[in-house]
This record gives structure tokens, C-alpha cells and sequence, in this order.
């Protein structure tokens, strides 16, 4: 590992237990680079950040950008999120299709919340053709 990788993992560290320990500002600091950089845990952690105003002003563009980014490098909490964004029409304008395909990304990779999100969307038929066998499906896969 180089020097500079090294670096940048240290302050990866820095900025995650900095977010953990709800030092928004410092953790705001030590990512905003590393998002900018490409850093899928860093632009999760600022879309966070971003959204509710933690050690920075509300953003909501910076919030999508950064949770779609994260979302779009594999990364399933951002998946999520990015489901949520869509499912609530935060920081962007509602599309329940949209919201029920992040949340399939999300599950598949085993998050249970989405897979119970998804259970939910499918009993209400929300973003997809009401169907009780698929609810249940997601369902027990979410351990319900």
C-alpha cells in the first residue's frame, strides 16, 4: 500500500469515527474531499450529512448527488437511502418506480430493511402491481 493510500484510509477512519461520534462539522471536514474524490462510504456519510443538516447547512442537491453516487458504486445503505429520497420525495421529486428498483438493488445484497420496505410497497401496491405472494416473499426474507 502507498503512502498516499494510507493516508487516505486514515482519513477515511478520521471522518467515519468523527460521523459516529456525531462530530458532524470535523467529520464533514476530513469526507467532503474524499466524496469529491469518489469515495462511496465518504458520499453516503455527506448525503447524510447534507440532508439533515449535521455540521453543515441542509443541502438537498448535495445530499442526492452524493447518496446517488454511493448508491450507484454498489454501496446498499445508499441504495436505501437513495430508495427513501425517491420513496418520500426528499432532496428529489417522488418516483415510487424508481424508489421500488433501488430498494430490489439494496435487498438483494441482504439489508432487511429494504426487503421489509419492499414487503410493505408490494401488500399497499405502492410503485408496483399490488401482490400478496411477493410481499410475503420480501417479507420473509427480511425475517418477518
Amino acid at each position: 500500500m502507498s503512502e498516499s493510500s494510507q493516508e487516505l484510509d486514515m482519513e477515511l477512519s478520521s471522518g467515519i469515527a468523527a460521523f459516529e461520534g456525531k462530530n458532524f462539522t470535523k467529520a464533514a471536514s476530513l469526507l467532503s474531499p474524499l466524496a469529491d474524490q469518489g469515495n462511496h462510504e465518504a458520499q453516503y456519510r455527506m448525503a447524510i450529512m447534507a440532508q439533515g443538516g449535521l455540521g453543515m447547512a441542509v443541502n438537498e442537491l448535495m445530499a442526492y448527488k452524493n447518496m446517488k453516487a454511493a448508491a450507484e458504486a454498489g454501496h446498499p445503505m445508499a441504495q436505501h437511502g437513495l430508495g427513501f429520497m425517491y420513496l418520500e420525495g426528499e432532496c428529489i421529486e417522488q418516483n415510487l418506480p424508481k424508489a421500488v428498483e433501488w430498494f430490489k438493488k439494496a435487498a438483494e445484497q441482504g439489508l432487511a430493511g429494504s426487503q421489509s420496505t419492499l414487503g410493505m410497497l408490494y401488500e399497499e401496491g405502492r410503485g408496483v402491481e399490488k401482490n400478496q405472494e411477493e410481499a410475503q416473499r420480501w417479507y420473509k426474507k427480511a425475517g418477518f
